[in-house]
């Protein structure tokens, strides 16, 4: 069988033009089907859009507003303060837990007995699930890797994700028959998707991958941005102690350096995209049909064109062209364009906007949460690379607080 033709995208404008192009579908997760079959971000053109409509209304600004102003200081209080306690982190770790406790109640996956014990063993199926849903990485067996994602997809069904159901069933069932008003049934992915389920026609095993990805997506991508974002805060520190007492009372600074987080480390360094069509770019390049079209993150947001001279370097101050976001195109952009984005990474800030009304996004709070508490890295254990995935991630980071 022949190979694909591959075309590398690797700047700004042509990024941009191929993402919003309707006829490149999605292929980074082709080899973790397992997971990733089916679910949102995996869709294209009518079954794309009509659960991308759905489960828009769950990230209303009113609906982010409750999650960091409400939701998210108790769920920070309760993951982080036993650690400053203790005077010491592991971030990899503790980045998980936190956002996952947050993930959990927007994917609509309940914690009945509310115990740090039942949190680390959904945290264990979380961290099974990226491991699928990133199996082209995984540097092991990959066969043997997917058959243990796919046992552990339906552990995680019968112990989490079926009791989860069943309350939602009940509390759909109430509120129809006028036993409970609506403010009382969940507002979470899960619920929106039985409530649906006819119209959409999604079997039992496409509900339950997509649950697991929103769990994922949500606390992974969330956790790896939260310690990527703290690891260039204290090199900023460290090189700029000037700006040290800024960073720990300007949640606006802060923001900006997650956003420039994002832009030089993207939650993956590549975007892929099948060609359905014959296509050419405004740049006038032609895509033939049946190519593989790879979008190099890495290059493309750093595009001297765009991001300037100094475009590998981190700089939270960096000027930019109008209409040109802080993170580059690690959100994506068009109808695949992160669901989520505007949670994590908060709004841009526009001049005179309140800043007390401004949502920050939840990983610059978290962030800020953790310098406010003096969190640095912890001198005498070094930080690691994880060395299970061909992809940039942190495998421990321990630092000290106070």
């Amino acid at each position: 069988m022949n190979e694909p033709e591959v075309t590398t995208i690797t700047t700004f404008a042509e990024a941009r033009d191929a993402y919003r192009n309707k006829a490149l579908r999605q292929a980074l997760y082709d080899e973790g089907e397992v997971i990733m079959s089916d679910v949102i971000v995996n869709l294209h053109a009518d079954q794309h859009r009509s659960r991308r409509r759905l489960e828009n209304r769950l990230f209303r600004r009113d609906r982010m507003e409750e999650y960091e102003k409400k939701r998210f200081p108790a769920v920070i209080e309760e993951t982080l303060t036993p650690h400053v306690r203790e005077g010491h982190a592991e971030l990899v770790s503790v980045s998980h837990q936190l956002m996952m406790n947050l993930a959990a109640t927007t994917a609509g996956i309940d914690r009945p007995e509310g115990t740090p014990e039942e949190s680390f063993h959904l945290y264990d199926y979380l961290m099974l699930f990226v491991e699928g849903a990133t199996l082209a990485h995984y540097t092991g067996d990959r066969e043997a890797k997917a058959a243990e994602v796919a046992e552990g997809l339906q552990r995680f069904d019968d112990e989490f994700l079926a009791p989860s159901i069943e309350r939602r069933l009940a509390a759909l069932a109430a509120h129809r028959a006028g036993d409970i008003d609506s403010s009382e049934v969940p507002v979470d992915v899960l619920c929106t998707l039985l409530a649906n389920e006819d119209d959409l026609d999604l079997p039992h095993e496409t509900i339950r991958r997509e649950t697991a990805y929103y769990l994922l997506a949500g606390a992974h991508t969330s956790a790896t941005a939260f310690v990527r974002t703290l690891h260039r805060l204290f090199e900023w520190e460290a090189a700029h102690p000037e700006e040290a007492g800024v960073l720990r009372t300007d949640p606006l600074s802060v923001q900006r350096c997650m956003h420039e987080t994002i832009r030089l480390e993207p939650s993956s360094p590549v975007a892929m995209r099948w060609a359905l069509d014959d296509i050419e770019l405004r740049s006038g390049r032609q895509i033939a049909r049946g190519s593989k079209v790879v979008i190099d993150l890495n290059s493309v947001n750093r595009d001297p064109e765009v991001f300037g001279a100094d475009a590998d370097e981190f700089d939270p101050h960096r000027e930019l062209p109008e209409g040109v976001p802080r993170w580059g195109l690690s959100f994506g952009l068009g109808m695949h364009a992160c669901i989520g984005s505007d949670l994590a990474g908060g709004l841009p800030y526009q001049e005179g906007d309140d800043v007390d009304e401004h949502l920050h996004g939840l990983v610059p709070v978290a962030a800020q949460w953790m310098l406010n508490h003096g969190a640095r890295p912890d001198p005498s254990d070094p930080a690691e690379m994880d060395s299970a995935t061909a992809r940039p991630y942190w495998g421990r980071y321990p630092v000290r607080f106070g």
